[in-house]
């Protein structure tokens, strides 16, 4: 089968797509499939790598970091994957990259299925501050824009009752993004994990809370701050590792100082993607407070290097937390204070909860995951065909 997978994201900062875009090529090239990826160069000029086909773009940085516009949607490169002839393309992105799959698809008749990632209505506000107008101008581009597609996959149910609400008219299959648990299956040593730490400037016995991802107001960071702080007046004991970077922060930062806890939180920006597990595992307790998120990969890739998680409920989290086995859900500050003490003081609880992490993360990875998106490659190709 020969695949033509778009993207706005690929060469940008790793994020939920990026990753599920690799995992997606990865393990439809290890199925025997002809795999390539149509995307928007970090540039203004164009070129292919392989399999990989990069667009000449402009930055739209004034609007949002690290979105980029193309420059040509005729370009020789995209003539030359409608010569190549596609059977199915998987369109990843609803801005840029979804008006390559509507022309590839036009012109070749390969059917598009989509996967929707983002939680628009949680970054609409960047834009149009008014958030009643953001909302329903994210319901009506979604609507319109999905109902182009022959199908449409999502990584939760949380997902698939908000596009449903939106009126989307397309079957929907509801798929978890896969991982690849390879690096995420390696261990470090006690003395690796020493010597992080003192790179760090961590205490070898402290509890180590770790945050891994974007740093965007949308994932509420500041909440886990103030969170912390008030934690810490209980236990001094504890250390709060955030990896990764993004424009929230210097306002991370800033409220740290004013919180007073500026000496307990340490900030390590962006890290090597293949050096990602090694921070996981410098930490104890992975934390996170967002609701953006329409999966969680870093979740997931928390329990697969054996942490237990301490997270804000919502949907998403379905199949991931088990309560009191591998971490808790809160709802508010009094219960996150509670489960946090409850992880911080309990090592023989932390050590069985590891285990239960990465029992559960097994279930996410990428071979599954691919196994589900060939089927519905298939399902929508034998429609076509017979309606043809």
């Amino acid at each position: 089968m020969k695949i033509l997978i778009t993207t706005d994201l690929f060469t940008t900062e790793t994020n939920g797509v990026v990753t599920s875009v690799k995992n997606l090529y990865e393990a439809m090239k290890a199925r025997g499939h002809d795999v390539r990826i149509l995307t928007i160069s970090e540039n203004t000029h164009s070129r292919n790598e392989g399999d990989i086909y990069y667009i000449r773009s402009v930055s739209l940085e004034a609007v949002y970091p690290n979105v980029r516009m193309p420059m040509s949607y005729h370009h020789r490169l995209i003539k030359e994957l409608i010569d190549w002839c596609p059977d199915v393309i998987h369109s990843q992105c609803e801005l840029f990259s979804f008006r390559f799959a509507m022309y590839v698809s036009k012109i070749t008749g390969a059917p598009i299925v989509h996967t929707y990632h983002t939680m628009y209505e949680q970054y609409v506000t960047y834009v149009i501050p008014a958030e009643k107008l953001g909302k329903f101008i994210v319901k009506i581009m979604s609507r319109s824009t999905l109902n182009k597609v022959e199908h449409v996959v999502v990584p939760t149910e949380k997902v698939e009752e908000v596009l449903l609400n939106y009126g989307i008219e397309r079957n929907i299959s509801v798929v978890p993004s896969g991982i690849s648990l390879e690096q995420h299956k390696k261990r470090i040593s006690k003395e690796d994990r020493d010597a992080k730490r003192a790179e760090l400037g961590i205490a070898q016995d402290s509890i180590v809370l770790v945050n891994l991802g974007r740093l965007g107001e949308e994932k509420n960071i500041h909440e886990l701050l103030r969170y912390f702080a008030r934690a810490l007046k209980e236990n001094e004991n504890l250390t709060f590792l955030i990896v990764g970077d993004g424009p929230a922060r210097s306002s991370l930062e800033k409220l740290c100082v004013e919180l007073e806890i500026d000496k307990k939180v340490v900030f390590t920006g962006m890290v090597e993607p293949l050096k990602v597990y090694e921070y996981y595992q410098t930490g104890d307790i992975f934390v996170s407070a967002s609701t953006s998120e329409t999966q969680g990969l870093t979740y997931i890739e928390a329990a697969a290097n054996g942490l237990p998680l301490l997270c804000r409920k919502d949907p998403c989290l379905e199949g991931v937390i088990k309560n009191s086995e591998n971490g808790f859900e809160y709802v508010d500050e009094d219960e996150f204070i509670s489960a946090l003490r409850f992880m911080a003081s309990n090592e023989k609880w932390r050590k069985c909860a590891s285990l239960e992490s990465e029992k559960i993360a097994r279930a996410f990875g990428k071979e599954a995951f691919a196994e589900a998106i060939e089927k519905i490659y298939i399902s929508v190709l034998q429609k076509d065909h017979i309606g043809g």
